[in-house]
């Protein structure tokens, strides 16, 4: 038994009643192309790619004395990837000088979002990254037998992701509305 009563191996049936009933399906996941990217107070244009919003939990192991059949795995510091916001170069010199101004020691952190959006462009899920600096920009390649845009990235250290439970809530109810007028 569970802590919570259900015998154990049975704590999956739940959710999978749920998924069995008739005309009920799981709600489809969202596309990964349709993103915006808020950074306090810098204006920068869309981007093409972000990548980097991942976060890890790091284990240390405990070997217990007298105790051979396992090691006791403990939770410990957490941390977080750097993100790397990369768009198309325009004329718009915002992130270059943000990096710019870092090199020389005026360190300016930032906070920011990055935000699913669905099909109308409306906001369905979002996370934030707090105290964000950056520490690395890379410029276009170029070349003379290509007709690619030309690509800059800034990869920002930070202190941690959040998922606000609004921006959740926000996505399960647009979920539901999307099965609803189905």
């Amino acid at each position: 038994m569970t802590s919570t009563g259900v015998p154990l191996g049975l704590s999956w049936l739940p959710s999978v009643v749920g998924n069995w009933v008739p005309g009920a399906r799981p709600l489809p996941p969202y596309q990964t192309f349709n993103f915006a990217v808020e950074i306090e107070g810098l204006l920068v244009g869309g981007f093409t790619e972000v990548s980097g919003l991942e976060s890890q939990v790091e284990v240390e192991e405990y070997r217990e004395g007298g105790v051979n059949g396992f090691v006791h795995k403990l939770p410990g510091r957490t941390s977080h990837a750097n993100l790397v916001l990369s768009h198309g170069l325009t004329s718009m010199s915002t992130l270059w000088n943000w990096y710019y101004n870092t090199t020389l020691g005026a360190i300016q952190r930032r906070n920011g979002t990055i935000m699913l959006l669905d099909p109308q462009q409306v906001p369905v899920m979002w996370w934030n990254f707090r105290n964000a600096v950056p520490v690395r920009w890379t410029g276009p390649t170029f070349s003379a037998v290509s007709d690619e845009v030309g690509v800059e990235s800034l990869e920002l250290a930070h202190e941690g992701l959040t998922k606000p439970l609004l921006g959740q809530a926000v996505a399960l109810a647009a979920g539901i509305a999307g099965m609803a007028g189905r």
